[in-house]
């Protein structure tokens, strides 16, 4: 072997070696970066949501899998001013913790904002004295129609009703004449199955710091019990998790994945 192919070898090898060590450090470098970034967006961008009851029917199913949003409805900071912050809307589907259960998440639609005047007259909604159209609303036949959250607020509730203590305290108090006014910084929100929903009428005003985000798209969808949420039972959990795995190809909704939630 000739001198000049012993130095071209060792050259060859030479780069190999280097590029072998250059690959394992980027290897490293970009495994930090997808976690930082990870880390940062669940943190502070995107938050994964299931559906647990069926309050938001049709818009929204039992079983459903979301991303949401939380950037959008975080205060405006001096560090990201590129983000598009966006103000509550009307008929905005919110992601918020619970007023009357701390710790618990809800969804549901956005009915009245600050200022708004709102009643509701035989199941009608009516926002500063409009009665509006809501095509999104699903009205079941077998749900039972209570005078109280039909004709809310003009209605006091009866014995088939439960407010909570501080709702059924302060009620009154941000009622004028048949209408409930919405106070600043707060929301008032129902769920779309309006029979079936524990929302505004029942527990209050949603604050603005209960906001966690608005609903994206639906990632996964898979056909759960009503009342799966309710069992905290470590063997229930687990034995759900396995009709997942038996199940997922034959009880996985293939035709709500990746579906705009509006």
């Amino acid at each position: 072997m000739s001198p000049k192919t012993i130095e071209k070898e060792n050259e060859v090898a030479t780069e190999k070696a280097a590029k072998k060590k250059e690959t394992t450090a980027e290897f490293i470098s970009s495994m930090a970066v997808v976690l930082v970034t990870g880390l940062f967006i669940i943190t502070f961008c995107m938050q994964a949501f299931e559906i647990p009851s069926g309050s938001m029917i049709k818009t929204l199913l039992i079983g459903d899998h979301l991303f949401v949003d939380r950037s959008l409805l975080a205060p405006k900071t001096k560090w990201m001013p590129l983000v598009p912050y966006q103000q509550v809307k009307r008929r905005d589907i919110v992601v918020f913790v619970s007023p009357a259960q701390p710790g618990l998440y809800l969804v549901k639609r956005v009915i009245g904002i600050p200022g708004d005047r709102i009643h509701l007259k035989d199941g009608v909604v009516y926002v500063n004295g409009q009665a509006q159209d809501e095509p999104y609303k699903f009205e079941d036949p077998a749900a039972p129609q209570l005078p109280y959250p039909m004709n809310f607020p003009s209605l006091p509730p009866d014995d088939t009703v439960t407010l909570t203590q501080e709702w059924h305290l302060t009620l009154s108090s941000h009622i004028e004449g048949e209408d409930l006014v919405v106070p600043p910084d707060s929301y008032f929100a129902m769920g779309d199955n309006r029979e079936r929903s524990w929302d505004s009428r029942f527990w209050g005003f949603i604050p603005k710091e209960n906001l966690i985000g608005r609903p994206m798209f639906i990632y996964w969808s898979f056909i759960t019990p009503e009342d799966q949420y309710q069992k905290q039972d470590m063997g229930d959990r687990v034995g759900f998790i396995f009709h997942i795995v038996i199940h997922f190809f034959d009880e996985t909704r293939w035709s709500r994945m990746f579906r705009l939630v509006r």
